[in-house]
Formats: structure tokens, sequence, C-alpha cells
């Protein structure tokens, strides 16, 4: 059973400053530590690293050899405080320095230094398990006495030495020859095909499957005991003579197993040629089976290839089920049209329940801003879309309802924007135009938002929150001497190892060492911080994030002979030596920090779709962590809050401090004991903006009883009871963080609870359920290369609205080529957790 708390509230003290009152929402920064503090602190942040990256591979997701080394504190015998950090091995007790696990477990476990480690404790590769069917080549010995696979990754210097040798004579020593065992229930006869060697396989690392797909009535090839291994002797080695042994020669090797089962296949379809196909399904399992089938191809939009279900192995695999074979023109034609349909009534449906909705547009600011880190560009021909633009309808009870996609091309002017956000809101709601409550959008706030608040004034138009964060890195980028500094210096680093031959091997030799991977690093085409061009700052950070996460492999390469050499040479290595023994590091821990909390907090945002009211308290508790990171870092606090409160106004609109007000999640508890709204957590300018929007809300005869309702609700505030009802959390199941038990709870109070406000509810009801982020779907790269006429449009903005459709039913705004990029990349995440742990730019 989740548990279920209340929302902790305080007592609003009416002394406290109107400008800082909204801080009660955030933590309030620790006091500085002392040294001795700041050392205990860095040695318990590398431990608890260690064991999270050792919990997560127990679970599959990690290096196997977290299963036998375990972090431990070592404490200062005097003063009982941790010191360090060692790693001991579970299987002898030994410790050792947790500087670099993967070469510890290399150095102990592998090379046999470990008394009580065997290479069964190691996991095995799939190589040494042997399946009937499999082919499995061992080290050569004679084909009576086959011997077990090992799983070494380093071969011994013997075995290496003798393989170098057959290559050395074209192959001649030691071949080889297949033996195939065919087990019966009551005897056993051996047949021995004669190959050539195979000595460019290695072999503990090889295996094939010798059986060639049959239908499941048909006689295979080989029976399931049937294994064929690698015997001592070569293609003219003399043919042993044993009992019920045949010598069969295949010139072809290996290469001949499959045509001689597909040979034995054929004529075993000859002998029987009234064998079934496989399976037969009814009629009713065959079209239940083909909708499914569609569905998952309509619903992967974009990632699976409709080419690909005419592929011969598809195919195969199909009719091996009993199922027919589909075409690319059936399920993009009929059966496509159909299930567009069935989504489209359905959705249409759920919008007609609604009385008022807010249009969602989210992908008018272009996210291809890779384009500008390579060095050849896409160029845009005739009818090659970029940008997807998705429109989505936000309903009160708080589901959103996918309605169109659009396809632009190039730059789009704010007057077609605008064209097609009024075009959506008159094909949903006719005449009756007062049913959109208003608009979020990713772009065009000062432009298309605007000119439709005035023309409209019941319209409460608002830009991106996701967005709006975002820009305020761009904005420091482009503000702050520390990012030019770094970005240069970074710049210098990058170019000096990624184009000096000698420094570049010592570096990919020492990443391949600490991280085990290695690769280049990025550097952006064009500067674009501190430069002419307008460029994304993500290109930037990239190179940012590259340098940081190699910082053990740089202090290595400066410490390497080869850039020794290099340096007395080259005058820019001495200056980039130089340049790191200064503040560089710092610095850079300083700027990677910072765009990492932006981001995080932009990540939440995006995850989290947060409504209206929680606008304000979002910024106020990013400006308290910025104020943290101006304190720990030494960097003038003035300068950065100028930068962020051009950003906070930049994106502020009236509304925020309105929800913030009228939204009952959001009430103080006071001495008093009633909920009241937070306004002492307003500036004064903020409570003005409330009064304005609540009279612009309501028709003129209205106004003065809506403000007077304003007064009274300063004044009473809410029920105890319903208060905390509507302020109850509970804890998430998957992510673990207290949430609203019923977000829907502060909209329904107003509507069933607090009927006396007759015209303040008609605004809240209007205001307190608006989303303040447009962040709409990721799709498949893939699909803006099918617009290029009108019928490629038509299916491409029918399939994305059945996958839109679909995703929104189960809650997935993620996209597949993230998730497989994800997948991939978790012992990459392993690294760069133990490179944050290990790594501390202060002892540089």
């Amino acid at each position: 059973m989740a548990a279920v708390t209340n929302t902790a509230t305080t007592q609003q003290p009416p002394s406290q400053p109107a400008n800082t009152a909204i801080a009660q929402l955030v933590p309030v920064p620790s006091p500085e530590l002392t040294t001795d503090e700041m050392a205990v602190k860095a040695v318990h942040k590398r431990y608890e690293g260690l064991v999270m990256v050792r919990t997560k591979a127990i679970k599959g997701k990690g290096a196997w050899y977290w299963a036998h080394l375990e972090p431990v504190l070592v404490r200062n015998p005097d003063t009982g405080l941790p010191k360090a950090v060692k790693l001991r091995c579970s299987l002898c007790e030994a410790l050792f320095s947790a500087s670099n696990p993967s070469r510890t477990a290399s150095e102990h476990l592998k090379r046999g230094t470990c008394p009580n480690f065997n290479s069964e404790c190691s996991p095995k590769p799939i190589s040494s398990i042997s399946p009937a069917g499999m082919v499995n080549l061992s080290s050569p010995t004679s084909s009576s006495s086959p011997q077990p696979l090992q799983n070494h990754r380093k071969r011994s210097s013997s075995s290496s030495g003798n393989r170098t040798g057959r290559d050395n004579r074209g192959g001649g020593g030691g071949g080889g020859g297949f033996k195939i065992q065919n087990s019966t229930t009551n005897n056993t006869s051996e047949t021995t095909y004669s190959v050539a060697p195979l000595t460019m396989i290695e072999p503990p690392r090889f295996s094939v499957d010798v059986s060639y797909p049959t239908r499941p009535d048909s006689v295979p090839a080989f029976s399931a005991a049937t294994v064929v291994t690698v015997s001592g002797g070569g293609l003219y080695s003399p043919p042993h003579h044993h009992h019920h042994h045949q010598h069969v020669v295949l010139s072809g090797g290996k290469e001949d197993l499959g045509p001689l089962a597909r040979l034995e296949d054929s004529v075993k379809k000859l002998k029987s040629p009234k064998s079934s196909p496989g399976q037969t399904l009814t009629k009713s399992q065959i079209e239940s089976s083909i909708e499914l089938l569609s569905n998952w191809v309509y619903e992967n939009c974009g990632s699976v290839s409709f080419s690909s279900l005419e592929h011969p192995k598809f195919k195969t695999f199909l009719n091996q089920l009993g199922l027919p074979a589909i075409s690319r023109s059936d399920i993009t034609g009929k059966r496509l049209d159909a299930k567009y349909e069935e989504a489209k009534t359905e959705s249409e449906a759920r919008i007609r329940d609604a009385m008022f909705f807010q249009i969602s547009s989210d992908g008018w600011k272009s996210k291809n801003y890779n384009n500008t880190n390579h060095h050849h560009h896409h160029h845009h021909h005739s009818g090659e879309f970029e940008n997807l633009v998705n429109l989505s309808v936000n309903l009160p009870n708080g589901t959103s309802i996918f309605r169109r996609a659009v396809f632009t091309g190039g730059y789009v002017f704010s007057k077609n924007a605008e064209d097609v956000l009024w075009e959506t809101i008159g094909d949903i709601c006719g005449n009756n135009y007062q049913q959109c409550v208003g608009i979020v959008s990713d772009k065009f706030k000062n432009t298309v938002l605007r000119n439709l608040e005035n023309q409209h004034q019941w319209m409460i138009n608002l830009s991106c929150q996701f967005q709006g964060v975002n820009s305020l890195i761009k904005d420091l980028s482009k503000e702050l001497p520390l990012f030019h500094n770094v970005i240069d210096n970074c710049l210098k680093v990058a170019n000096f190892v990624n184009t000096k031959s000698q420094v570049r091997h010592s570096f990919l030799k020492y990443q391949l060492q600490e991280y085990g991977r290695a690769a280049l690093l990025r550097v952006p085409f064009c500067r674009g911080v501190g430069g002419g061009g307008r460029v994304d700052f993500e290109p930037v950070f990239e190179m940012v994030e590259d340098v940081w996460s190699s910082a053990r492999a740089l202090q290595l390469v400066f410490l390497d002979d080869g850039y020794k050499m290099v340096s007395m040479e080259d005058r820019t290595g001495k200056e980039v030596e130089e340049m790191m023994r200064s503040q560089f590091w710092n610095e850079l821990e300083a700027v990677h920090s910072l765009v990492r909390l932006i981001k995080g907090m932009a990540h939440e945002i995006e995850k989290e779709k947060p409504r209206i009211g929680n606008c304000l308290p979002l910024w106020e508790e990013l400006r308290v962590k910025i104020k943290e990171w101006c304190g720990k870092f030494h960097v003038n606090e003035n300068h950065v809050d100028k930068v962020f409160d051009k950003r906070f106004k930049r994106n502020y609109h009236p509304a925020w401090a309105a929800a913030f007000i009228l939204d009952p999640f959001y009430l103080i508890r006071d001495t008093s004991g009633k909920y009241l709204p937070p306004f002492k957590c307003l500036t004064s300018e903020q409570e003005k903006d409330v009064d304005k929007l609540i009279t612009r809300l309501v028709s003129r005869e209205e106004a003065h009883i809506a403000l007077m309702e304003l007064m009274k609700w300063r004044t009473e505030g809410l029920d105890p009871v319903y208060a905390q009802a509507v302020q109850l959390k509970q804890r998430d199941p998957i992510t673990g963080k207290m949430k609203i038990a019923n977000p829907q709870s502060s909209r329904l109070v107003w509507e069933t609870y607090l009927t006396d406000f007759k015209s303040l509810r008609k605004v809240a009801v209007r205001l307190i359920f608006l989303h303040a982020t447009s962040c709409g779907f990721q799709w498949n790269s893939s699909l803006c290369r099918w617009a290029h006429s009108r019928t490629g449009i038509e299916k491409a903005q029918k399939l994305i609205f059945i996958a839109a459709h679909s995703k929104l039913e189960r809650r997935d705004f993620s996209n597949d080529e993230e998730k497989d990029a994800e997948f991939f990349s978790l012992t990459s995440r392993e690294d760069d957790v133990l490179n944050e742990v290990l790594f501390d730019a202060s002892s540089l």
C-alpha cells in the first residue's frame, strides 16, 4: 500500500518580505563546511557512488566483477571518521585501491592472483554454451577427445604464437574436421566431415547453427542431438578408421553445411509431398493476428519500416506461424484508413464531453541542432520537411488528445503559425471560440500568442516552461565571462588533443585503459558562444561534457612521454598544460555543474508536465539552487541574478500569479488554523496582475463582484478539511517521489464546494487546469522523409495520429531511438558515474 502523507504546511509570518516568501517552498542553503568536513563528505560521495554502481551491476546492468568486489569505508583509528574508500575482494578478503575497479578486477581476478577465483566464478559468454545443433570450435585436438571451451579474455602466449605461425605458413599446421555425432535410442554413430582449418577464428568465441530452418513436420538434415566439432586432422590428414565412421570431404568447408541441410530437407519434401506447411489457424485467428501486427506497426510509427514486411525472412517467419504474407499496400491502405477513423472518432467524442480545453503546440522550434555540428550540411530540397509540429488538446480532467500533425519546411513565419493555430481551434469548436481557454506553445510568445490574446480577451496564451528553463543556459553562456573562458579553454584542449597524432594516440590509449572505451573529443562546427553565428549551445556543451568526463585520461596524457616530446617543439602544448595547472578544472566543474543543474530541472519539467499554478514555485526553486551554486564556486551573484531575472520576465505571464493564488493546493495554514491563499509570496506588481487578469476574464458587469469574491477568498480561504484533502500526497511506486494523490481535486473543489463564489469560480476552473509546458511527442526522423507528396503526407499524418492516440492512452511520451540509445549506454553511464565519483577537481 502506498504511503500517504499530508503536505507539510508552515505558518506564514506577517513580517516576511513579499519578494522572498516563495523561498519557503525550497530548501535553505547549508552553512559553509570546514576542510575536514569537506574531506569526509567527499569520501562518503565516492563510497555511495561505488555502492550505487555495484547495486546496478548486481541487477544485471553493469560489469561482472562487481559480484566479487565490495566498496568499504576505511576509518581513521583516532577520530573514527571515514578517511578513504577501498575495494574488498569477497573471495579472499583482500583490500585494494578504489581508483580503478576494472584494472583491479583484471589484475586480481583474471590473472589468477586471487586464490579463490576460478573461471566458474566469472560469467560465461554465449559461445561457451553448446546446445544441440550448434557448431563448437574448440582448440585443435583429436576428434575423439574435444577439449572444453574456456573463457579467457586474453589468449595465452603459446596459443597466440601457434596461431601466428599458422597464419605465416598460409594456414598449414593443424587442420580440423567436423565430427557429427548422431545419437539415437539404441546406438551412437559418428560421421566426420574433413574441412580446412579455420585459423582466423578465435575458438572460444565462435558458434554457428548448422540446422537450416525447416517446417515443423519435415525431418531436419541433422537430428536434434547432432553436434559438429573441430577435430585435430586437416583437410589432407589420413582418414580415421573407426567402426561405423563414414568420411565425406566437403570442399567448401563449413559453408557447405547449410546447402547440405537444404539438400536433405528437399529430399524429405519430395518423399513426403503431402506434408502440411505448418500449424493451421482459423480465419478469425488469422485476421486477429494480422490486426495485432498492423497495430504494432502503426503504433511504432516510423520505427518499423514498411519494406521490412516484405523481407524474405519475415515472410518465412509468418509462414512458420501459419500466417499469410502481408504487403505494404495492404497495411497502408484500407487497414490504415479504418484504424485512423476509429482513433479519430474516439478522440472527437472525448473532446465533445469537455466544456472547455487548451491547445498545446509543440515543434515550431527546430531540434535539429546536430546539423550544425557536422562538416557536411543537409541541403533543403523542395519537398524536404525539417520540422513536425504536434497540435494537441488538453482537457480539464487531465487527459490530452492528439489533434493533428503539421509538416513545416524551413523557417515558419509567425502569421503562418497563427493561421494554423486559429484554424485548429475553429475546426474543434466551430463558432464557439470561447470554448478554447488558451494556447501553450514552444515558440511565438511575443508575436502569435500575444496577438491572439489581445484580440480575444478570454484567452490565456503561455510559453512552454521547458523551453524557458532551457533558454536560461543560452543566456548564461552569452552573458557570463566564466562560460566564455571555459568554452575557449575546452576548444584549445579538444583541438590540441584531436589534431596532434602522438597526443591523440596517448589520449585514446588512456581512455581505453580508464573507461574501457575510446573516442575523440567532440568539437562544435561553429563556436556559437561569444562568436558571431547563432548556434545552439547544445553542441558546445557536448564538448564541455566530453572534456569533463575524460578528466583522468587527460591528466595521464600530460604525464605521458609522447606528450613531453610534442611539448618540446609545440608551443600550444605548453600553453594547454599551463592552463590546466591554473583554474581550468575548477571553472570547468562550475560550468558543467550549473548546466547539469538547469538541464536536470528542465528534464523534471518535461517529465512532470506541471500546471500553471506551479510556475512561480518552480522558478523560485531554480533561483535558490543557482544562488547555492554561486556560493559554492565563488561566482558574482549580482551578475547571475540579472541574467536570471531577464529570462524570468520574458517567460512570466500574469496568469502564473492568479493560478498560484486560486489553486487550493498552494494555500498556507496561518496561526489561526485557516488555509489562506499565499498573497504574501507575491510582489506588489504580481498582486496587481491577479486583479487585472480576473477582471479581464469576466464580463464588465461581473468585474466588481469577482474582486469582492477575491477579497473574501483572501480573508477566509478554504475549509481546513477540504484544503488538507486537496493537498494530500502519496508516494509514487515507480519514482519513489511524493506526488499529489488527486491532481483534479483543486478544480473539483471550486466546481462542487466553493459554489458561493459565483464569478471567481468561473475564472478558477478555467485557469487551474492549464498546462505550463507544450512538450509533445518525439517522432522518428524517418517520418519527415515520407512527406514528399500529397499521398505521403496524408498517410504520414494518419500514422502519426494513430501512434499519438496510442501513446496518450499509455501516457508514453518517449522515443524508440532514445530508448535504444539508453539501452546501449548502460555501461557508458556506469563509467561516467565512476568518473564523477573518483575524480575531484579540487585535488588538481
